[in-house]
């Protein structure tokens, strides 16, 4: 079974930076993508970033590059570098890992990420 623990959230300013970590274990192959979404209060949860395995990046446009996903697979770990945070990026982050031959998508519990004005 697969099991995701993230960490790394916390209170921020506004322009202010913070690093979210995603360590993943049980997966039954190696070949995993890997990323994040989030949600805030009230809202849908929404795409943040993809990884795949060999470093292959996709991003959601309205990022506008302030967010950069990284992984260590020797770790099995996913990292959301998020830069120029402002209010409205304040919402719980959530890490996924997909095991595409089995058609799963596994979910961290969330991280809350707080950006004061």
């Amino acid at each position: 079974q697969v099991q995701l623990v993230e960490s790394g959230g916390g209170l921020v300013q506004a322009g202010g930076s913070l690093r979210l970590s995603c360590a993943a274990s049980g997966m039954r192959f190696n070949i995993n993508p890997m990323g994040w979404y989030r949600q805030a209060s009230g809202n849908q949860r929404e795409f943040i970033a993809l990884i795949t395995t060999p470093g292959n990046t996709n991003y959601a446009d309205y990022l506008k590059g302030r967010f950069t996903i990284s992984r260590d697979n020797a770790a099995n770990t996913v990292y959301l570098q998020m830069n120029s945070l402002k209010p409205e990026d304040t919402a719980v982050y959530y890490c996924f890992l997909d095991q595409v031959a089995l058609r799963s998508r596994s979910w961290g519990q969330g991280t809350q990420v707080t950006v004061s004005s």
